[in-house]
């Protein structure tokens, strides 16, 4: 899917275009970048006075949206037609005429922003056979990290896979808010530099010693002194420590421990492949493996589901989020 999302930005900043896009999905940060780069990647400033029309479905007719279609540009090559909130259009089984014969001066784009068109309809199978469609999907968490490395990348900056990560696991994997975050690092850097865990604290306001990372980290080694220490921080900073962040960081690291338990083939590249991992972060499963069995990893996990439980109020009437993140960093390291 990225890929996918790659070639049609390289293709529109090369100046190739399809005469239809239909852009649908789950994930708006794809399908933003897309509609940004079509309203001014094409067109002058000039130029979009007379040849950029964006309709918005619920305010909007098929007809409307195809008279503007079916117009020759004025004074510029192309004429870009832009239906936002598509899924709202009444009576959208108009377009497919259009859309079988498109005007080839015209750019028209589709956009269903948290929703799919369905694929058995006719609509759906005149845009795939005459246009260009992209489905934007959410990207797992284990794909977040790698992500933003490209994503900096692209940037002209670089990010190493443990800083990528901790912004991974403090910003999820909500992309448009992740890329904000970037944009606000870069305005400090140049090009060529890094964005170290001391940027991060300075900027993103995670701090490079107290998170849920370090204490991954700390719990992994059975480092008892820095796992309390870090876990006394979040108990008392709880607002910015959500127990929930907390568990889904140390259940991702354990589950990828069980797995590499299991694996036969132990290497970097291989242990890398099978969990979706960087091989940057293979050493610290092969260390981990020396302090906790696959039976103590099973328990873990069982630790784990347990504390997400409390956390929503399940068994748990009364106590706080920051209490119970000690109690389960402290049964975790006394697990076996």
């Amino acid at each position: 899917m990225e890929n996918n999302f790659n070639s049609i930005r390289s293709d529109i900043k090369r100046k190739i275009f399809k005469p239809l896009y239909l852009l649908m999905g789950d994930e708006d940060y794809f399908i933003d970048g897309i509609v940004k780069l079509l309203e001014n990647e094409i067109l002058t400033e000039e130029e979009k006075a007379f040849n950029l029309n964006i309709f918005y479905g619920l305010e909007s007719k098929a007809a409307d949206v195809v008279a503007a279609a079916k117009r020759y540009p004025m004074m510029a090559n192309h004429n870009v037609v832009l239906i936002k909130e598509a899924q709202h259009l009444s009576g959208k089984d108009e377009l497919i005429p259009y859309f079988e014969n498109p005007t080839q001066s015209t750019i028209l784009a589709v956009i269903y922003k948290q929703k799919k068109v369905d694929k058995r309809k006719n609509f759906y199978k005149a845009c795939k056979k005459h246009g260009e469609i992209f489905e934007s999907k959410k990207l797992y968490d284990n794909q977040t990290p790698s992500w933003i490395v490209n994503e900096v990348k692209n940037m002209g900056l670089i990010i190493e896979p443990r800083e990528a990560q901790l912004l991974s696991d403090y910003l999820g994997n909500n992309l448009s808010n992740i890329a904000n975050e970037l944009d606000k690092i870069s305005i400090n850097l140049k090009k060529g530099e890094t964005i170290s865990s001391a940027v991060i604290e300075n900027n993103v306001g995670i701090s490079k010693e107290y998170n849920a990372f370090e204490l991954t980290d700390a719990l992994s080694k059975k480092d008892i002194v820095k796992s309390n220490r870090i876990a006394t921080f979040f108990a008392m900073n709880e607002k910015n420590h959500p127990i929930q962040l907390t568990i889904g960081t140390v259940y991702r690291f354990f589950t990828n421990l069980l797995h590499f338990h299991y694996l036969k083939d132990k290497s970097s590249r291989n242990v890398a492949s099978n969990l979706g991992i960087s091989t940057y972060f293979v050493k610290d499963l092969e260390w981990a493996s020396k302090n906790y069995r696959i039976k103590d990893c099973v328990k873990i996990i069982r630790i784990l589901k347990s504390y997400d439980l409390m956390s929503k109020g399940v068994n748990n009437p009364s106590v706080r989020g920051g209490e119970l993140t000690k109690e389960m960093v402290f049964k975790i390291l006394h697990c076996s």
